[in-house]
């Protein structure tokens, strides 16, 4: 009788490892997350105010994180950055470099790090889990993409604040609805919760 626990009820796994191992899996997987987050950064909205603009760059940060774990998840975000420097123009509205929201692709780093190794422990599997762990990387680009905000063009820490956090928190509780919706449907769709 074996004592391994049924697929369905399995956590340690996150949705890239469904798919057969090898290290052409990981390497396209990171180099598709980096892809799919330079794409979604060019869905960029304007804040009058702010030099930061509203993407779809955080939304795919935190969803390449969950879906593929914290080493592979940091690894793409890692090449996304390091292409950015290199003169890709894949950062928000086309630019590269280091400029004021470099920040919250530091930040997008970590995020995707964190939420990659929450999403191993299965908090990707339930709506309200997969909130909690959006909110806490949202949380985690922040607090490096706010301080740097303010570093690097002089703001005060409240105008930071201002112009770098306070208008993007209903986007954020917008991508938060939609990861809850996109990433528990994936694991019902594949039959593992």
């Amino acid at each position: 009788m074996s004592t391994a626990a049924a697929p369905s009820t399995r956590t340690g796994l996150v949705l890239a490892d469904l798919l057969p191992a090898s290290r052409v899996r990981d390497t396209a997987l990171v180099l598709g997350g980096a892809a799919l987050t330079g794409l979604a950064a060019q869905i960029a909205v304007p804040v009058p105010g702010s030099p930061v603009p509203v993407t779809g760059q955080t939304f795919a940060a935190l969803l390449v994180g969950t879906a593929l774990g914290a080493g592979r998840g940091l690894a793409s975000l890692a090449v996304y950055a390091l292409a950015g420097l290199a003169g890709v123009p894949w950062f928000a509205n086309g630019s590269h470099g280091i400029g004021a929201s470099f920040g919250y692709i530091l930040g997008m780093l970590l995020a995707a790090a964190a939420v990659g190794a929450l999403a191993r422990r299965g908090a990707d599997r339930s709506v309200w889990r997969t909130a909690g762990t959006m909110a806490l990387g949202s949380a985690v680009i922040y607090a490096v993409g706010v301080p740097y905000l303010a570093l690097s063009t002089g703001m005060s820490a409240s105008a930071a604040i201002a112009a770098g956090l306070t208008p993007f928190l209903i986007g954020d509780a917008l991508k938060a609805a939609l990861a809850m919706g996109v990433l528990p449907t994936a694991w019902k769709f594949v039959g593992r919760r």
